[in-house]
């Protein structure tokens, strides 16, 4: 007999709803109604066994299968606690540990030189994240803004900024440390540190990258696409990013350092941050 396309297969067994072999085609394909056919009736049971013959138990059910994915369960809440140094007069090893790290800075900081060439140097497996590329996911729709600051734009920015926050804590939560970078503004603390706070957790340390204004409008000079912005609006970034003086965050001034020169300055800042975490 051949079914109608688009029939519906069969059921799945549940629990209390009788046997899986208790299921009538009849009940899922309407047909035509003879008079006198009961409808459901119940399953015939199996004839008995021939004289003789023993009946054969039922082949024994293999184990459930072991998973083997390596998923590692995301812990509630913000499972990245507050590092803790050993009691030791030795500056605890920053290399070898585990991190969330969030690197602060303005356009052409050398946020993201920096965060990659960290990661790639570690002894211990570590992941890079970067709020801009994750904004940029977004292909159609794309709010940028450079175009003007607005409610569509500040929602991907939120939206981008709790994808990455997700993305760092499961990381975190399979022993990868991981360092986002993003231009947080001293003026805007719901928004910025108090937002990252939230997504990732209280053991995020933060660290701020400013050069000078000369060498950060010579760096987003060579920049090209929505990555470059004017000369105005990259000093008022720096204007604002100044701010951060004075904070209580450690601030790394990489005006006469290169990329490998700057990670060893932020392995260093972290070290002493794991031994005395920043108050923020």
């Amino acid at each position: 007999m051949q079914h109608a396309v688009g029939s519906p297969l069969p059921p799945p067994h549940q629990p209390g709803h009788g046997p899986a072999t208790g299921w009538s085609p009849a009940a899922h394909h309407p047909g035509p109604h003879h008079p006198g056919a009961h409808q459901g009736s119940a399953p015939v049971p199996p004839p008995p066994p021939a004289p003789g013959f023993a009946p054969q138990p039922p082949p024994p059910q293999a184990p459930p299968a072991p998973d083997t994915t390596g998923h590692v369960p995301l812990p509630p809440g913000g499972p990245v606690g507050v590092p803790s140094a050993p009691p030791t007069t030795v500056a605890p090893d920053s290399a070898g540990t585990t991190l969330a790290v969030l690197l602060i800075g303005p356009a052409g900081a050398g946020k993201t030189s920096v965060a990659k060439y960290w990661a790639d140097h570690r002894r211990v497996p570590t992941a890079h994240i970067s709020l801009d590329d994750v904004r940029e996911w977004v292909r159609s729709g794309f709010a940028d803004p450079q175009s003007g600051w607005n409610d569509h734009s500040e929602a991907q920015y939120r939206l981008a900024r709790r994808t990455c926050g997700f993305a760092a804590r499961n990381f975190l939560a399979n022993g990868i440390s991981c360092i986002l970078d993003d231009a947080v503004f001293p003026d805007r603390p719901v928004v910025g540190l108090g937002g990252w706070k939230r997504h990732v957790g209280p053991g995020l340390l933060p660290v701020v990258l400013l050069p000078g204004l000369e060498i950060v409008l010579e760096r987003n000079a060579e920049r090209s696409g929505n990555r470059r912005l004017t000369d105005e609006e990259v000093a008022r970034i720096h204007g604002r990013m100044a701010g951060w003086y004075g904070s209580g965050l450690p601030i790394i001034d990489n005006s006469q350092l290169d990329v490998p020169q700057t990670a060893r300055v932020l392995d260093d800042v972290l070290a002493r941050s794991i031994a005395s975490p920043p108050s923020w």
